[in-house]
């Protein structure tokens, strides 16, 4: 019969939790060195001018942490009090008496395993003689009973060595007595199924599995039926889809964007100073403002958290100065929450192929990177630094010729201007193609690819790179085995060996920003998207001393089903430079097949067409397909045996 007995010491329970603990801690700790490591970027490389320096070093500020000021996260804190749990436990169990021994005569005895009997009796009476309840005294540390208890363990351990049946019983069973009950320990404390603390006990269950773990349970369910896979609100989505048609420009744009701060933007700050950024920002829109309140809620009814975010985001585009830390923090959150919000909204309008809402939402996160009023057209020294957006657009979109006037003008800006232009990113289309992988021609229906091979270049650089056509034969061919390899990759990138990112010309963003862009293949002309956009980014620069100075990039989609020439537009946008942005003029011709070789109609016949007599066949030609003719079966001979005609006069089949 098994005898239950609960931990006294905690032991059991402390290795339990020690467990426990260790298997949730390490898993944990490791992500998170993994993704502090992770978040720790170059920060030297990109824009060299002084308002980036500056922002650039206040993240590093942000992200550094020391012993004096250290960095703590409710995770990092969690993460530490659990691994001093762990710490606490272990010593505590490291130092605990162990309860369970295995019952060994030799060790109470305190001779050795090989001692013979003689050695054993004359150790035994030695023992007696100096414990012997009646030669020892009781003290503080040692009371009668445990001096009876002492003796009482010697002698039997002597008869366990001497004795011919308490051996056995040793021997056997491992006690000196016989067989014993065995002992089940529970690694609980005694104090918690004691009486008197049973109350507690059961509150503490109660609280756990009545209360926290449905909640946690709740809240995560919940929390993932209102959040879509972009990260956004429910609410937020159906709103974007409402306020988009296809005619949307960059009002409606923004008074969609307006409107999602109804959902997502819940902070519960301070509202001193946000009626005088409201001011300023009326006096420098005057009635603009008023109707982009009322495009994100009609009837001047914006307010609350949209008004809130609205004053904070024009703030923004205006540059105005914000007084108030807690404002500025609260700016500095909404606008990093912008660009999920702009992605899910460009999802949507992509989703529909609708071109012309497409096209604002990706200009618009360059508007928001730079600090500019959105649906102005600026000149592209307005993103400068010294410079606004007030600037002339009408002086011209080259930086070059800008900043050389400004040297001939002296002016005090130039040497933070030609520093930022330094570090401009600017796209240079090397080439742009349609492919498909083992045909010569383009056919109906079959699988495309948008190949498109992009570099960097600076506004400054003199020296042009070289083209594709002024590249040596062999140069020509590697290309192409490289482009066949690519094509029949899964990537929508090429790779690329030793890319950095280098941080773009951001002085008014929050954070570290790096150069991106969208690629896209329309119809303008029917204001229709052909393929849904795709971003691209880390776009290595151009280098004379390179044979292969760019990047290829793929956009995949199935061929028009019928003949004819298609001229389309693909639109590269850049998703932090206002006005960086280019579209070229495709055309993709679709021939038939017949225009193929006779190998290449064979391979395609045998391919595609199925045999007359088959399955396929039968159903292909009810539809008024193409199927392979089978052979016509010779004529069998005419059946005689049967069907043969009676000869005149043959009166065989008359009776008599």
């Amino acid at each position: 019969m098994a005898n239950y007995h609960y931990d006294e010491a905690g032991n059991m329970a402390a290795y339990f939790v020690i467990s426990v603990l260790v298997i949730i801690l390490l898993p944990v700790t490791f992500s998170s060195l993994a993704s502090v490591s992770s978040k720790r970027p170059e920060l030297d490389s990109g824009c060299q001018c002084t308002p980036c320096l500056q922002r650039r070093a206040d993240v590093r500020r942000r992200q550094r942490s020391s012993l004096l000021s250290p960095k703590f996260t409710r995770k990092a804190l969690l993460i530490t009090v659990g691994w001093a749990a762990v710490a606490f436990l272990s010593f505590k169990a490291a130092h605990a008496e162990l309860e369970n021994k295995v019952y060994n005569p030799f060790e109470i005895l305190q001779i050795g395993t090989g001692a013979t009997e003689k050695e054993i009796k004359s150790h035994f009476k030695k023992l007696s003689r100096l414990y012997h309840p009646d030669k020892v005294k009781a003290t503080i540390n040692e009371t009668v009973e445990d001096i009876a208890n002492r003796f009482v363990d010697i002698t039997k351990a002597y008869k366990s060595l001497t004795d011919e049946t308490i051996r056995r019983n040793w021997e056997l069973f491992g006690h000196p007595d016989g067989r014993q009950e065995v002992s089940m320990g529970i690694a609980l404390p005694k104090w918690v199924i004691e009486g008197k603390n049973n109350i507690w006990v059961l509150g503490v269950y109660g609280i756990l599995f009545g209360g926290a773990l449905p909640t946690l349970v709740g809240r995560w369910w919940f929390g993932n039926r209102q959040k879509t896979k972009d990260g956004i609100n429910a609410k937020t989505a159906a709103a974007f889809f409402k306020a988009l048609t296809d005619s949307s420009g960059m009002k409606e744009v923004i008074g969609a964007l307006g409107q999602a701060y109804r959902w997502e933007a819940i902070w519960a700050g301070t509202a001193a100073g946000l009626e005088e950024l409201e001011k300023q920002i009326h006096e420098k829109m005057g009635d603009q403002w008023r109707e982009v309140k009322d495009l994100v809620a009609s009837g001047g009814k914006c307010e609350g958290t949209e008004q809130r975010a609205l004053v904070l985001l024009y703030a923004h585009f205006l540059r105005l100065q914000i007084s108030n830390e807690a404002l500025k923090q609260e700016q500095a959150k909404l606008l990093l929450q912008a660009p999920m919000l702009l992605n899910a909204l460009l999802g949507i309008s992509a989703a529909r192929s609708w071109l012309s809402p497409t096209l604002m939402v990706m200009r618009l996160h360059a508007y928001v990177t730079q600090a500019l009023l959105p649906g102005k057209t600026v000149a592209p020294q307005a993103q400068l630094p010294g410079f606004d957006g007030d600037e002339n657009a009408s002086e011209g979109k080259d930086l070059a010729s800008f900043i050389s006037r400004l040297e001939d003008e002296g002016d005090s800006r130039i040497t933070e201007a030609r520093k930022a232009v330094e570090g401009w990113s600017r796209l240079d289309v090397v080439d742009m193609t349609f492919k498909v992988i083992g045909e010569r021609l383009v056919t109906p229906s079959s699988i495309v690819f948008l190949l498109v091979k992009l570099r960097l270049r600076r506004p400054l650089q003199s020296d042009a790179p070289s083209s594709i056509s002024e590249k040596s034969a062999k140069a020509i061919r590697e290309d192409r085995e490289k482009d066949d390899k690519f094509l029949n990759s899964r990537k929508d990138a090429e790779d690329i060996e030793g890319a950095t990112p280098v941080w773009a010309h951001a002085p008014h963003w929050p954070g570290l920003r790096k150069p991106g862009w969208w690629l896209v293949l329309a119809d303008d002309k029917s204001n229709r998207i052909v393929v849904p956009p795709m971003k691209i980014s880390d776009v290595p620069a151009s280098s004379p001393e390179k044979e292969r100075d760019y990047r290829s990039y793929k956009l995949q989609f199935q061929a028009p089903p019928n003949v004819g020439l298609f001229t389309w537009k693909v639109y590269l946008v850049s998703d932090t430079f206002v006005g960086e942005e280019s579209c070229q003029d495709i055309s993709l011709k679709i021939d038939d097949i017949s225009a193929l070789n006779a190998e290449e109609q064979t391979a395609e016949d045998e391919i595609s067409d199925p045999e007359e007599d088959s399955l396929a066949g039968q159903m292909a030609a009810m539809r008024g397909g193409a199927v392979k003719r089978t052979a016509a079966p010779e004529d069998s001979e005419d059946e005689s045996s049967t069907d043969e005609e009676q000869q005149p006069g043959d009166d065989s089949s008359d009776s008599d």
